[in-house]
């Protein structure tokens, strides 16, 4: 299966919180060369508006990320936006606080399994985007591997995020080979320690992570469909990020 690079808009939040900003964002984007985005952090702007903007310039809505309670709650209001988008990976991108913890922890399986059946009845996926928390043990047992036996692989998917398993301390060819066939869409993003701001986010092979070698883990897999290109916080232009990310990648052949 050939994995489509993708551009995640939450890089991009100074950018996105009005439709005309939406749209200066996403021809630059597109100009770049990406086909495909996540959309995450933009400002109140319709489903149908931002897809007919994301269209406008040939891109495609890999996956969103949607405001957890909105999930629970407002389940089928979820569906129809990500349905309106053409998205069918619906994304969670932090577990609320409120359930990380011993006490808490397993209230989450239970809250959201509900929202995600009405998903994959849909025809879609509920997406857990991982942070380092998610590497802690809790009780002897990693938060991820309760969230893996929690969810069945048919209503739950993972956006696997590079910078944040390692943050955690795992082995991300270990964890990329626990998750096989669950991980449709990836977050790829770079590790560099400086000397002296310590350990910071950078653009994709600017950095320590082996990339190489994560990328044949994941082709290995089989099922990953979208890299998702993220940076939450740049040391320069984000599109200036996004671009060298993308021209990093392209050399390996990734488009």
């Amino acid at each position: 299966m050939e994995m489509i690079l993708g551009a995640q808009m939450y890089n991009l939040r100074q950018f996105t919180q009005t439709e005309r900003d939406l749209d200066l964002s996403l021809k630059k984007v597109a100009a770049i060369g990406y086909k495909t985005v996540q959309i995450s952090g933009i400002g109140n702007i319709a489903a149908g508006r931002v897809r007919a903007l994301c269209e406008s310039y040939g891109l495609t809505i890999a996956l969103t990320h949607m405001n957890p309670d909105r999930i629970m709650y407002d389940t089928d209001a979820v569906i129809s936006e990500n349905e309106t988008m053409g998205c069918n990976y619906v994304g969670i991108g932090m577990m609320p606080e409120r359930y990380r913890c011993e006490a808490w922890l397993d209230q989450f399986i239970t809250d959201y399994t509900p929202a995600a059946k009405k998903i994959a009845a849909a025809g879609k996926l509920l997406m857990y985007h991982n942070h380092e928390f998610e590497f802690a043990k809790i009780n002897g047992k990693r938060v991820m591997e309760f969230l893996m036996d929690g969810f069945e692989p048919s209503l739950m998917g993972f956006t696997f995020d590079t910078y944040w398993a390692q943050a955690g301390g795992a082995d991300l060819y270990e964890w990329i080979g626990k998750l096989k066939g669950r991980l449709p869409c990836v977050h790829l993003k770079d590790m560099e320690v400086l000397p002296d701001r310590g350990v910071v986010m950078s653009p994709v092979m600017e950095g320590n992570l082996n990339f190489p070698k994560i990328l044949e883990a994941l082709k290995a897999d089989g099922g990953v469909k979208y890299l998702l290109i993220e940076q939450d916080h740049c040391r320069e232009s984000p599109f200036i990020c996004l671009e060298k990310s993308y021209r990093n990648l392209s050399a390996l052949g990734y488009k």
